[in-house]
């Protein structure tokens, strides 16, 4: 008697081919994180690229001619904007980066204590209070240095591959199409292929529409930062305002980065940049467990509460990654669950051509709001 069968041969082999798989993924999870950022950065710009191939004077009804019309604009834009903002923009940046070793200093030893005292007029007694709070949180600030020094010191490695993903959302906008039909074609058998694209369709229609309410939530934050930095005086108020409303795509990293940014630029000025601090600290509140929650899931049809337990839980397994694609998983899975679960209510059924149209009620669904 043989030592394995064929049987017990093909589920071995079938388990090493899916532990090779899930090793390749966790050894690149780096990359396909970036191309994932690509795909939802060409979704971002997906909108301006079809309305300049309805209406472009040069190039109408061509897509790779629009893309690259939106890319063109959007390069102006950026030059314009840092033609205005540039220059205040590098001297502030270069004074916070000469303070920024004197303010970590001043935290370690204590003495930014009597800079506030003097600065705001405060007792001694206000002062020693401050002295002795930061004495006892001192491991915590030594901490604070290094994590900071941290972010300094992976900034431009994050920036190198940030740059990367523009340039790879430009095949997702001229090819994206064509690619996700080739890999159905090439992965699929042809009596699931129309089925496939079906639910294909559907995940289209949601990343559609968690663009969408990524986008509102970056135009709520840009008018959050505009407004209070006015209130208070702070300038460049505008500049900060775009970093910050830009930067709400990248979460953890993204509201932390523009926290320094304004509260540095507060310290460096002595605006009242300890009001700042409160109020962006208490926006985070808002923005994290009541305006993402509830625009996230009027959007993707999530209650709010799985929308707040999936950021939860994405961070606790994948940190800032984690938090980033929990939301967006979480609709790809009630899509794929929709499917399946419609798929075993029809046991006798196969897919054809018109299963969009008399496909399950949330398919049709994706379908309208893809259409739009």
């Amino acid at each position: 008697m043989p030592l394995l069968d064929r049987r017990t041969a093909k589920i071995l082999l079938t388990t090493l081919v899916f532990a090779a798989v899930c090793a390749a993924i966790y050894l690149s999870r780096h990359v396909i994180l970036l191309f994932v950022l690509a795909v939802f950065f060409a979704y971002l710009m997906n909108p301006a690229v079809k309305m300049l191939q309805r209406h472009s004077l040069l190039f109408r009804n061509l897509r790779g001619p629009a893309v690259v019309e939106v890319y063109i604009a959007a390069l102006i834009l950026i030059a314009l904007s840092g033609y205005a903002i540039a220059p205040s923009l590098a001297t502030n940046t270069a004074k916070m980066l000469d303070r920024t070793p004197v303010v970590l200093d001043g935290l370690t030893t204590g003495n930014i204590a009597t800079d506030l005292r003097v600065q705001y007029g405060w007792t001694g007694e206000q002062e020693s209070r401050i002295r002795m709070f930061l004495a006892r949180h001192r491991q915590n600030i030594d901490n604070l240095v290094g994590t900071v020094d941290g972010y300094l010191a992976n900034g431009v490695e994050v920036f190198g591959g940030l740059l990367l993903i523009p340039i790879l959302a430009l095949f997702f906008l001229c090819e994206g199409e064509h690619l996700a039909d080739m890999f159905i074609r090439l992965l699929l058998p042809s009596s699931r292929r129309s089925r496939i694209r079906t639910v294909v369709n559907e995940l289209h229609a949601v990343l559609t529409q968690y663009i969408r309410a990524q986008a509102s939530l970056c135009f709520i934050s840009f008018l959050f930062y505009l407004g209070v930095m006015l209130l208070l005086g702070f300038p460049h108020a505008f500049a900060f305002a775009t970093l910050g409303g830009l930067l709400e795509f990248i979460p953890a990293f993204g509201w932390i980065t523009t926290l320094v940014a304004i509260v540095g630029v507060g310290v460096l000025n002595h605006l009242h940049w300890a009001w700042m601090v409160a109020l962006l600290a208490g926006w985070r509140l808002v923005q994290d467990y009541f305006l993402t929650p509830r625009i996230m899931g009027t959007h993707l049809k999530i209650h709010p509460l799985a929308a707040i337990f999936g950021v939860l839980v994405g961070a606790e397994i994948g940190g800032i990654v984690g938090m980033y694609l929990a939301v967006p998983l979480l609709a790809s899975a009630r899509v794929i669950w929709c499917a399946y679960t419609s798929d075993n209510d029809e046991p006798g059924s196969h897919p054809n051509s018109d299963t969009l149209a008399n496909g399950p009620s949330c398919l049709v669904e994706a379908a309208a709001i893809n259409n739009r």
